[in-house]
């Protein structure tokens, strides 16, 4: 089988790749766009380091064919991390000591960013479930549950306010 182009929008921008019948999307990623946040794991879809968001839902990128997100929309962590310092996510990660070892950070945040974006105010019981399929082996799941309830209270207090400067 030849290569093929495969394109799509990755983290808001159209884009092109060249690849190899069954290159999954995590390599394609890595390998071939540079966009490294993505990390493999076990590269079987059991521990959810690879997480990305595909048209706004979770998906393993390890086991993914690359080809199947044509005219689709990808986003990785790259796409969620501002320009300067980090978003909220990542900064309620950072404060609620939820990285340790730092491998399963990057699928942990886009499962907390997929469950606020359907859900922005998660019970603790959500937020577990909603990341029972990723893996961390360091910090035990208590912090990365805390960070993404913390999260969700910063996104609620930053739109009130919001919503207080319009009406005022």
């Amino acid at each position: 089988m030849a290569s093929k182009i495969v394109t799509f929008t990755l983290n808001g921008k159209e884009t092109e790749v060249m690849v190899k019948p069954f290159m999954t999307l995590a390599r394609a990623l890595r390998e071939r766009l540079g966009f490294t946040a993505t990390k493999c794991g076990c590269y079987e879809g059991n521990c959810g380091t690879c997480t990305v968001l595909l048209n706004g839902e979770p998906v393993l990128s390890c086991i993914l064919p690359a080809e199947d997100v044509e005219g689709q929309d990808v986003l990785t962590l790259e796409g969620i991390t501002p320009q300067e310092g980090l978003n909220p996510l990542q900064q309620a990660f950072h404060e609620n000591y939820a990285v340790q070892c730092g491998f399963c950070t990057p699928g942990m945040i886009m499962i907390g960013e997929a469950l606020l974006r359907k859900n922005p105010h998660p019970s603790r019981e959500e937020v577990a479930e909603a990341l029972s399929g990723n893996l961390c082996r360091c910090t035990g799941y208590d912090p990365i549950i805390a960070a993404v309830q913390a999260a969700a209270e910063q996104r609620a207090a930053a739109e009130q306010r919001a919503a207080g400067a319009q009406g005022g």
